[in-house]
C-alpha cells in the first residue's frame, strides 16, 4: 500500500530515512526535507514518486538510474553531494572517538572508471546482461555506462553479450569484469567452471573478432593476445586475470601522490596489500621498498615489472597472508615507514603489531571508513597522532570513498618506550 513520508536525514549508504512511529523507514534516491510517496517492504521501501521536491535534488545524467543499483547519488547536486560524503566521514570517525581535521573531499573520477563487472543471467529463456537492480538479483540490461572509461562505455555490453552467446548453452550465471588497459580490454569471466574444448576454442575466435588483449575464466588466461599493461609511476606492470586495482586512474595516481608525499623523508618502507605494486613501484623511485601481498601472482607481476624497470630502488616481495600472519614488531622496526592498504575489512591485526612497533610513520589507505576509524584508533591509543585525514571520492555517484589517514608516532611516547 503507497503512502507519503518526509525524509528527515541520509544514511551512510545514501538512503534517505523517514522516521515513523513503527521504526525508521528507508527510502532509495531521495534527499532530506523531501515528501515523497512509497512502498513498504518492512524496514525499506520502493520510491514511488518525489510529491515535494528538494532544491538540491538534479536531474540523473543516466538513463538507466531508476533501476539500476550501481549509482546512488546522481540526483544530488554536487556541492550538497560533497558536503554528505564528507561529513559521513566525519561522523564515522566521531563514533569511533576520532578527533582529527578532515581535508576537503578530493575529486577523483577523472575519465570513469576503468573496470566495470557485467552480469549475464537466464531467469527465462531470453539472456539478459547488464547490472543489478539495487538489493536484486534482477537484471537491469543497458546500451552504455556513462561512469566508465569512454572505450568501456560503449563496448564492454556488447563484449558481454558476445561472451554470454558462447556460454549460453550451460545457462550457467556468468560474472564479466572488464578492464580498459593500455593494450585493450583484459576480460575474465567467473560462474561458468571448467570449459569443454570445443567451448575453449570458439572463446580464442571470439577474442581475435573483438580484439580483446586477454580473455580469462576464473583467471586461467584462455588467450593472451596482447600482454594487458597497466602504467604504475614509470613502470608497466601486467597484473593476474581479475586481481585488485583501483577503480580508476586518477584515484590511483592520487592515492600514490598522496603515499609518496608523506614517505618522501623514509629511505625504507613497508607496502602492506601491496597488490600489483601501484604504491611500491612509485614509492622506489627513491626509497626501497618491501612489499607484502596474499596473492603470489601479484606478487611474481610486481617483481617482473620492477626489473624491466630502470632507476628504480630495491624492491622485495613477499607472499604472505596479512590478516593470519601479520609483520611482527621486530619485523617491522626495520622499517621508517609502513603503508597500509587493505580490503574493506581493514587490517587489525597489523595495526595491533604496527601499535607495540617503534615505526615512526604509517600511511593508512582505505576503502572503508569504519575499518579505517577502527585500526586508526588503535594506532592511536599507542601513541600516533592522526595528523591529516584525506577523503578521495574516486567512487563518485556511490556512498563508497577512499580514505588517507596519515599518522606519526610521538616523539616524546617513542622516547618513553625506548627508555
Amino acid at each position: 500500500m503507497a503512502e507519503q513520508v518526509v525524509i528527515k536525514r541520509l544514511g551512510a549508504k545514501a538512503d534517505g530515512i523517514a522516521d515513523t512511529a513503527t521504526g525508521p523507514i528507508f527510502v532509495p534516491k531521495v534527499l532530506p526535507g523531501e515528501t515523497v510517496t512509497i512502498e513498504r517492504d518492512g524496514s525499506r521501501a520502493d520510491l514511488i514518486g518525489v510529491d515535494v521536491a528538494s532544491p538540491e535534488r538534479e536531474v540523473p545524467f543516466c538513463p538507466y538510474f531508476d533501476e539500476c543499483g550501481g549509482c546512488a547519488t546522481q540526483h544530488m547536486k554536487h556541492g550538497f553531494y560533497q558536503s554528505w560524503k564528507q561529513e559521513t566521514l566525519a561522523h564515522t570517525l566521531r563514533q569511533a572517538r576520532i578527533e582529527a581535521p578532515i581535508e576537503p573531499l578530493i575529486d577523483a573520477h577523472g575519465e570513469g572508471r576503468r573496470r566495470v563487472t557485467l552480469h549475464v543471467r537466464f531467469p527465462d529463456r531470453a539472456m539478459h546482461v547488464g547490472y543489478m537492480a539495487a538489493r536484486s538479483h534482477k537484471i537491469v540490461e543497458i546500451g552504455f555506462c556513462p561512469i566508465a572509461e569512454p572505450p568501456l562505455k560503449e563496448q564492454a555490453p556488447g563484449i558481454a553479450r558476445a561472451i554470454g552467446e558462447h556460454l549460453k548453452a550451460a545457462r550457467k550465471p556468468l560474472d564479466i569484469q572488464i578492464t580498459n588497459t593500455q593494450t585493450g580490454f583484459d576480460v575474465d569471466v567467473r560462474g561458468h567452471g571448467p570449459l569443454k574444448d570445443t567451448d575453449r576454442l570458439s572463446l580464442i575466435d571470439l577474442a581475435q573478432k573483438l580484439d580483446l588483449s586477454r580473455l580469462s575464466i576464473h583467471g586461467d588466461a584462455i588467450v593472451e593476445r596482447r600482454p594487458p599493461a597497466i602504467i604504475m609511476g614509470r613502470a608497466s606492470v601486467v597484473p593476474p586475470a581479475g586481481s585488485f586495482l583501483q577503480a580508476t586512474r586518477l584515484g590511483e595516481e592520487t592515492l600514490a601522490r598522496l603515499v609518496t608525499e608523506a614517505c618522501e623523508r623514509s629511505k625504507r618502507i613497508a607496502d602492506l596489500f601491496s597488490g600489483s605494486g601501484p604504491f611500491a613501484l612509485r614509492l622506489a623511485e627513491k626509497s626501497e621498498v618491501h612489499a607484502v601481498e596474499y596473492d603470489q601472482g601479484s606478487m611474481t607481476a610486481l617483481d617482473k615489472a620492477f626489473r624491466a624497470t630502470p632507476g628504480l630502488r630495491r624492491i622485495t616481495t613477499e607472499a604472505r597472508d596479512l590478516f593470519r600472519r601479520p609483520l611482527l614488531s621486530p619485523e617491522l622496526n626495520a622499517f621508517d615507514a609502513v603503508v597500509l592498504d587493505p580490503p574493506r575489512a581493514g587490517a587489525e591485526a597489523q595495526a595491533k603489531q604496527l601499535a607495540v612497533s617503534k615505526v615512526p610513520l604509517v600511511v593508512s589507505v582505505s576503502c572503508d571508513a569504519a575499518t579505517f576509524a577502527r585500526d586508526a584508533a588503535i594506532l592511536m591509543s599507542s601513541g600516533y597522532r592522526l595528523e591529516r585525514v584525506i577523503p578521495v571520492d574516486q567512487f563518485k555517484h556511490s556512498p563508497h570513498l577512499e580514505v588517507v589517514g596519515i599518522l606519526r608516532r610521538e616523539v616524546a611516547k617513542t622516547l618513553s618506550r625506548r627508555r
